[in-house]
């Protein structure tokens, strides 16, 4: 009995298949295996964003203070920027990401005070701006998934144009300036597709003190050597475009 029942099972299985074959009907095919994501890869990108700081100046040799009457200033500074961002990571296990990055931007981050020079009776401005930020930084990042959150850190370099002049047009000092500092962040990226990306950044950078000369382009002509201290903070939201999986 069994037997003859087995082999009616059989027998109506491989009449089944052969109707089907005669139909032109396939065996359907094996489900897409999507493989998982990744932050294994290397990306580029653009961001804007506004940023904030102060600027300290300070004459320690002598011949700013005699010939304008100002011995320091200090000017809290903010603007924008917008720039573009290059850089590579590699998720060495499942949640953690290590990569290298580099950044330029270009704006405007700076202000004018306005000053009163007691000593001479005159009022003075003083013009600060930041033109550019560039850096170098490596990253660590925890993902899950299509969300990372990171930590980076590196070298920083700013780019910086410095006005200072008075009222009664008797001087008027220029100083400008490429400086090297560092930078430390942290931010958050969600990979909204395999290959895009939007991410939201905070970013401090010291510069620390440094001694920039001073010129004056009235018929004075005095060179005057000045300190000045710096630091910036940017807050960026920026989009990245990544090249496939390795």
């Amino acid at each position: 009995m069994k037997a003859t029942v087995l082999g009616g099972a059989a027998a109506s299985l491989l009449t089944i298949s052969a109707f089907a074959a005669d139909l032109g009907i396939s065996p359907a095919p094996p489900p897409v295996v999507v493989p998982p994501f990744t932050w294994t890869t290397c990306y580029a990108g653009l961001h804007a964003g506004g940023g904030w700081g102060q600027k300290d100046l300070t004459d320690s040799v002598g011949i700013f203070t005699a010939t304008t009457g100002l011995s320091s200033a200090n000017v809290d500074v903010d603007g924008y920027m917008l720039g573009g961002q290059v850089g590579c990571d590699y998720q060495f296990t499942p949640n953690w990401v290590v990569g290298i990055e580099g950044v330029l931007s270009g704006g405007n981050i700076g202000a004018t005070s306005t000053i009163a020079v007691p000593a001479l009776a005159d009022t003075a401005s003083f013009k600060s701006t930041s033109d550019f930020l560039a850096s170098v930084t490596g990253r660590v990042g925890y993902a899950w998934d299509r969300w990372m959150l990171y930590g980076k850190g590196g070298v920083a370099m700013v780019g910086d144009r410095y006005h200072f002049s008075d009222v009664n047009q008797t001087y008027a000092f220029d100083g400008t300036e490429d400086r090297l500092g560092w930078t430390a962040g942290a931010g958050i990226e969600w990979a909204f597709t395999p290959l895009w990306s939007v991410k939201l950044e905070y970013d401090y950078y010291w510069f620390g003190q440094r001694s920039v000369l001073f010129d004056d382009s009235t018929i004075s002509l005095v060179n005057a050597p000045v300190n000045i201290t710096q630091n910036i903070q940017v807050v960026t939201l920026g989009v990245n475009f990544h090249a496939p999986p390795w």
